[in-house]
C-alpha cells in the first residue's frame, strides 16, 4: 500500500512512523549532545540506523523521514528487503555492520554500498567482485578488535594487524578504503576502548589520509563514543524500539 509521500506502508504507517520518528529526535539530540559536549559540530557525525530484524515498512518510514544510511548485519535480510523495497532500496545507502562470512561476502557487495566489518584478508578479492558485479566501488572499514583478551567469535583485527590489512583494501581494485570500525568490548569501560580506537584510527591516517571514517557507538554508548571521535554511529534500538519482527 503506498501512502501520501509514495513510500508505501501498512495501515498502521501512521503510528508506527511517529513512534520512529520520536525515537529518531531523541538519538539526534544524544548524538549532538555528544558532540557538543566534545567540542564538535553535530553534523560531523552520522548516524546510521539499523534495521536488523525489521520489517521493511520500517524502513519506508525512515525514508520519509530522511533517513538514507541504514545497517544490516545478515545477508539475507539485506537481500530480502532490498528486494521488497524496490525502487526506494536504490535510494538508501546500505551498510553491511555484521560479521561476514567468506560465502556470502560477493553478495553483501553487490548491495551495500560500504562494509563495516572487513577483518580477513581473504574477504577482499570476494568484496571485489561483488563490486565489480554492481559496477561500482565498496567502502570498506577494517574492524579492529578491542577485546583484551580476544574474545571468540566476536570479530576484528587486533590492532597491531590493522595498517597490514588496511594497506590490502588499498590496494585491491573496487574497494575503497573508509577507516576503522570497532565494538566496545562486553563490561569494559566503554571510553577506554574507543579512546584506543581513535589512537589507531589516528595511526592509520597518517598512511591513509582519505581513511577518515570511525565507525563506533550504538544505543548503549554512542555518547563516548562522540566523545573519542566517531564520524558514524549505529543506532537501532534507540531510534526503532526493542521489538524485532522478522527473522
Amino acid at each position: 500500500m503506498t501512502g501520501p509521500d509514495g513510500i508505501g506502508g501498512t495501515a498502521d504507517a501512521g503510528g508506527r512512523r511517529a513512534e520512529i520518528a520520536a525515537g529518531l529526535g531523541r538519538t539526534r539530540e544524544r548524538i549532538a549532545a555528544a558532540a557538543r559536549a566534545a567540542g564538535r559540530d553535530p553534523v560531523d557525525v552520522h548516524l546510521v540506523v539499523v534495521t536488523k530484524d525489521r520489517p521493511a515498512d520500517d524502513l519506508r518510514h525512515l525514508a520519509a523521514l530522511g533517513v538514507l544510511d541504514v545497517g544490516e548485519s545478515r545477508q539475507q535480510q539485506l537481500r530480502d528487503k532490498h528486494a521488497a523495497l524496490g525502487d526506494l532500496a536504490t535510494r538508501l545507502r546500505w551498510h553491511a555492520i555484521g560479521r561476514l562470512q567468506r560465502n556470502k561476502a560477493r553478495a553483501v557487495a553487490r548491495l551495500a554500498q560500504v562494509v563495516h566489518s572487513v577483518d580477513d584478508p581473504r574477504l577482499l578479492p570476494l568484496l571485489a567482485a561483488g563490486a565489480a558485479e554492481a559496477r561500482r566501488p565498496v567502502g570498506c572499514l577494517v574492524q579492529v578488535s578491542l577485546d583484551e583478551p580476544p574474545a571468540p567469535g566476536r570479530g576484528g583485527v587486533p590492532p597491531a594487524a590493522v595498517a597490514g590489512l588496511a594497506d590490502a583494501v588499498a590496494a585491491t581494485d573496487g574497494l575503497e578504503l573508509r577507516g576503522v570500525m570497532a565494538v566496545a568490548p562486553l563490561g569494559a569501560d566503554a571510553a577506554a576502548a574507543f579512546a584506543r580506537l581513535a589512537g589507531i584510527a589516528a595511526a592509520l591516517r597518517r598512511d591513509h589520509p582519505s581513511a577518515r571514517w570511525v565507525s563506533a557507538g550504538m544505543s548503549g554508548d554512542l555518547e563516548p563514543a562522540v566523545a573519542h571521535g566517531a564520524t558514524h554511529v549505529r543506532v537501532g534500538t534507540a531510534v526503532l524500539g526493542s521489538r524485532q519482527v522478522t527473522r
